[in-house]
Parts: structure tokens; sequence; C-alpha cells
């Protein structure tokens, strides 16, 4: 028997708590350690904007690159015909003198009628057929009054059809954003759904990243959560905000879709590059 073999069992008896303790520690540090998951960033608004007429574009009134406000019209097909239409039909909405003088009428014949019935009530007073004429003259004019208002309400619904006809021969921005792109020149035919401009607005972007199943349900909205940018690009981290975690998880991968939410003021963050978050495993 080598009798050096006790020493080295003893050796190793007297180590062994202390590499237990290194193993233990390493675990915890391994478990501790934060890790990066990589998205992509993408704007709050990336919109393709089309028309639902056809028609030949007259303007083009913003240029690639611009900023643009909510509700400023971006093209303008030709809108002549309806335009003309427009104004036929609000003449003839504001055109009430029949309905003005028809109420005019209706209080001349309301106390002639109403003289006539008392009158009709002595005998020999006023014949028949005259009270008779009365009374018909004072139901034909509420008739015709209520018969010109209901006219009047139509035409007005008309005019509205025909603003509306004439504001769709205008692209117009639904959000405030900036212009990328624009796919269509003066003279040119527009045809409905046809893109005619990209619009952008990056003043608020999102970062969109796909968590392990187990760490996205550590994540609760509104929670406080820094993006990160490719250090080649000389970005600063951004504060934001968890603003969606998917309730679904894909079967295929067992990830699950994260949103973080933050502000982009002036822009510096241009949206498609490559973000990341860092998690700690719990």
């Amino acid at each position: 028997m080598n009798p050096e073999a006790p020493t080295t069992r003893g050796l190793l008896r007297g180590l062994l708590p202390d590499l237990m303790l290194l193993a233990a520690g390493l675990a915890l540090a391994g478990t501790a350690a934060a890790q990066e998951f990589v998205g992509i960033v993408h704007a709050r608004h990336a919109l393709t904007l089309t028309t639902s007429t056809p028609g030949l574009v007259a303007k083009v009134l913003v240029e690639p690159g611009r900023r643009v406000e909510a509700g400023a019209t971006l093209i303008q097909l030709d809108d002549r015909l309806q335009a003309t239409e427009e104004q036929r039909r609000r003449v003839i909405a504001q055109d009430d003198s029949e309905l003005r003088a028809t109420e005019q009428r209706l209080k001349i014949v309301e106390p002639l009628a109403e003289d006539a019935r008392r009158l009709g009530s002595t005998p020999g007073a006023l014949s028949r057929e005259d009270a008779a004429r009365t009374e018909l003259d004072l139901v034909a004019t509420r008739g015709r009054l209520a018969q010109l208002q209901a006219q009047k309400a139509r035409e007005q619904l008309e005019l509205a059809a025909a603003e509306q006809e004439r504001a769709q021969r205008r692209v117009i921005a639904p959000v405030a954003g900036v212009v990328v792109k624009i796919d269509i020149d003066a003279g040119e035919w527009a045809r409905p759904g046809e893109p005619l401009v990209q619009l952008v607005d990056a003043s608020v972007l999102h970062l969109r990243v796909n968590l392990p199943a187990a760490v996205a349900r550590t994540l609760r909205e509104g929670q406080a959560l820094n993006v990160g940018f490719e250090p080649t690009l000389g970005l600063p981290p951004q504060p934001g905000q968890v603003s969606f975690v998917s309730p679904a998880v894909d079967a295929a991968s067992g990830l699950a879709e994260v949103r973080v939410r933050f502000a982009n003021p002036g822009g510096r963050v241009p949206p498609g590059i490559k973000g990341l978050v860092k998690l700690g495993a719990r």
C-alpha cells in the first residue's frame, strides 16, 4: 500500500468544502449575469398613403425630408368638376326664399283660419264653402312648409356628400411625421390602392424583441427598461418602458414578443436599426 495515499485523501477531503463553495459561487454568478437580447427598432407610425379615388395629380405639395403636421394636404388631385358640383349644391342649399315665404304665409293663414272657425259657429256669418276653403289653405300651407323643411335637410346632406367627394381628391397626412418617399408626380394618373407617399413618425420608437417565455413573464407593462444600440452607431442608451408583453408564446421557438417604447427627440435614433436590452435571468 502506498503510504502517501491517506495523506492525499485527507488533503482532498480538506479542500472539498472550498471547492463546493467555489462551484456554488460560479453557478450564482452565471445565474445573476445579465443577458443581452437583440431586436429591431420600429417607428410609431410608418405609413404608406394612397387614394381611394382615381384621378389626375394636379399638385404634389411636399418633398422628401419635409416634416408635415397632421391634416396637411400632401397631394392634390384635379378636383375642378367636384368643386363646381360642391358650389352648385351650396347655392341650392342656401336658397331658402320659398321656405321663408311659406313661413310668412303660414303666419297670415293661421289667424284667418281661427277667425273663420269662430265665424262658422255663428249662423249666417260665413258660408261653409268659405270656411272650408280657409281651413284647406291652412292645411296646404302647413304641408308645404313641412315639405320644404325636409327638402332643405336633403339639400344639406347632398352638400355634405359633395364636400366629402371633393375631399377625397386630396391625400392628407393622418399623423404628423416626415415624408420619406413620393412615388408620383404632377400630371400622372393616380390609381386607388397604389402607394403614393410614405410617411414616418419617428418621434416615438419601440424596440420589438423576442424573449424566452420564462424571461418575458418577468416583465410588466410600464416597467422601466433601457434600450441600447450597436456601439458603432455612437448612440447613447435611451430610457424606455415596456409597452407590450405578448400573452402568446411561439410554439416553434418558445419566444414571446416584447415591445419597449422610448422617446426619440430630434430623431437621433433611426428606425430599422438593431437595439438591445439587458436582462438578468431569474
